[in-house]
């Protein structure tokens, strides 16, 4: 397929059972010329959203010394009062996806009954992987099993107050080594498996339901139609895409500035060049111009081609760490962490009543708040390349493979770095968290090629992750748009970098992570309603 107009997109094959309104895509917009650059934009979504995000910018970098503990005052806030609320939700779209698995709503086609996908499974898969979370399992795919472990093994511990002062998931596993590795990987592969993904699946079935079925604009507002009407064309609408915008931005460049600070960690590692904010800078400002030649080739030629290589290079990777680390332990622990998993899953998905302040409140609250920050960037790109799936083989496909990958590269990396402390190589432990990647590749062989092969790793998710989220912003800000002139795309690309830059001035990763927060809170309660119209859009669907 080659990237296709709206018309062609949004027609339907077969039967569907359409929304009867009288709007028309694109009647709100703003159709101009600016010398030989063309636009068409919403009139209200991109100038709001756009200037919305540009005040940030400046008031950040004007206010760069005091700005930062606000950020991180904002953070702790958040997820210390909210964290119930998350992972509770968390649970409500897991559950919610498993249900319509199995149940008669499985057969509804996106697309209509005769609609054929698009895309071949391995151009698909690639694509809503990549986009997914590429960068952030090469950021954590180390530090996080190795911290879960590190701090199991050190059990409780208890401040003068009588609070907990570790950051050990659940009770801990105090001196004991097998028990801290199932724990630490269960803890880890909770983050990394189906409440993540049950996320992204719920809003991109929302969204790829509307538009190809329903007949609606392939934006947010069109999701929220059973619940607020014709209201959805006004301000109503304009708000939840407003707000789709600024956290789908927001999300981008939390996750590009932990890109560049792993790939400025590993060039001071493998090349002596100097490790700071300056060099992340220079890094975002250079892969943002490679994102942005990737947004101007468009969907196919850029994005999956790109995608397709980054999961070509992953996989060699992941199978090199197999082949030449403690390949036996790998498979093994690959069986007893899944049901570790499975076995700790109701106690680390339990909303109230927990201990473990530190971690459920520093880890997971803050993950949810990141995966649904992401959500309207990964659910509106996953429904743009999912025409022709039926809900059934779309949840199975976003939710249950992807978990898949995340479990074996997570057991794959911790495993290595895991068994490497345990042989008294501390040298990824004492790291700091950028550089623990390429100070477990350091204990392995070919150590120099491995680790350039994960700054490429790297570079190549975060042009990936940027031009794939602009794509999508462009979309929303054009009021539904899939065809809207390039210069907007490339508006929007440069942007992504602008906030990232910005962010890491005013604050560091502390203020990356304090605004993934912030922005993931409206969409955790965006998320909710789009179940109740998610099911009552199915409800009224022929199936296949």
């Amino acid at each position: 397929m080659s990237d296709k107009s709206h018309d062609e997109l949004m027609s339907p094959d077969g039967a569907v059972a359409p929304i009867d309104t009288d709007y028309q895509v694109g009647q709100d917009n703003i159709a101009l010329n600016i010398g030989p650059f063309g636009l068409d934009i919403h009139n209200r979504v991109f100038v709001i959203s756009g200037s919305m995000v540009a005040l940030f910018v400046v008031i950040t970098l004007l206010f760069r010394q005091s700005v930062g503990p606000l950020f991180s005052e904002m953070r702790n806030t958040l997820t210390a009062q909210l964290d119930w609320f998350f992972i509770g939700a968390g649970n409500v779209f897991v559950i919610l996806c498993l249900l319509l698995v199995v149940s008669p709503l499985g057969k509804v086609r996106l697309g209509g009954t005769e609609a054929k996908p698009d895309y071949t499974y391995v151009g698909w898969f690639s694509m809503l992987f990549a986009a997914g979370m590429g960068i952030g399992l090469m950021f954590y795919g180390v530090s996080e099993p190795l911290s879960h472990y590190a701090a199991s093994m050190g059990g409780v511990v208890e401040g003068a107050n009588g609070l907990r002062t570790d950051w050990s998931p659940l009770g801990g596993a105090m001196g004991n080594a097998d028990a801290a590795k199932d724990l630490g990987m269960a803890a880890t592969i909770y983050h990394w498996g189906l409440h993540p993904w049950a996320i992204y699946a719920l809003l991109a079935l929302s969204l790829a339901l509307f538009s190809f079925n329903k007949g609606l604009p392939l934006t947010m507002r069109s999701v929220f139609y059973p619940i607020f009407g014709e209201r959805i064309w006004g301000w109503p609408g304009h708000i939840i895409d407003i707000t789709a915008v600024v956290a789908t931005l927001f999300g981008l460049a939390t996750s590009l500035g932990f890109g560049a600070s792993q790939a400025a960690a590993g060039l001071n590692y493998l090349f002596g060049i100097p490790d700071g904010t300056p060099t992340q800078i220079a890094l975002i400002i250079g892969i943002t111009g490679l994102a942005l030649s990737s947004v101007v080739a468009g969907l196919d030629a850029g994005v999956k081609r790109l995608s397709e290589f980054n999961m070509l290079m992953a996989t060699l990777l992941m199978v090199f760490v197999i082949a030449v680390g403690p390949t036996l332990s790998i498979f093994s622990n690959l069986v007893s962490n899944m049901g570790a998993y499975f076995e700790n899953l109701p106690a680390l998905s339990m909303p109230f009543g927990r201990e473990d302040a530190n971690y459920s409140q520093g880890w997971t609250a803050f993950y949810w708040a990141w995966w649904m920050s992401w959500s309207p960037f990964v659910g509106m790109f996953i429904a743009r390349v999912s025409r022709g799936r039926t809900v059934r083989e779309f949840i199975i496909c976003v939710l249950l493979i992807p978990t898949s990958v995340c479990v074996m590269w997570m057991t794959a990396f911790g495993t290595t770095a895991i068994e490497q402390l345990q042989g008294g190589y501390t040298a990824v432990v004492d790291a700091e968290l950028p550089l623990q990647l390429f100070s477990m590749l350091d204990g392995l062989p070919l150590s120099s090629i491995t680790s350039l092969l994960g700054i490429i790793l790297v570079v190549v998710f975060f042009v990936t992750s940027s031009d794939s989220g602009s794509l999508v912003i462009d979309t929303i800000s054009a009021g539904g748009k899939v065809d809207s002139p390039v210069p907007q795309r490339i508006f929007w690309c440069s942007f992504v970098g602008l906030v990232a830059i910005s962010l890491l001035l005013g604050g560091g990763l502390s203020a990356l992570q304090a605004m993934v927060v912030s922005t993931g809170l409206p969409f955790c309660i965006v998320l909710l309603l789009c179940a109740f119209s998610l099911v009552k859009g199915l409800m009224s669907e022929p199936r296949s």
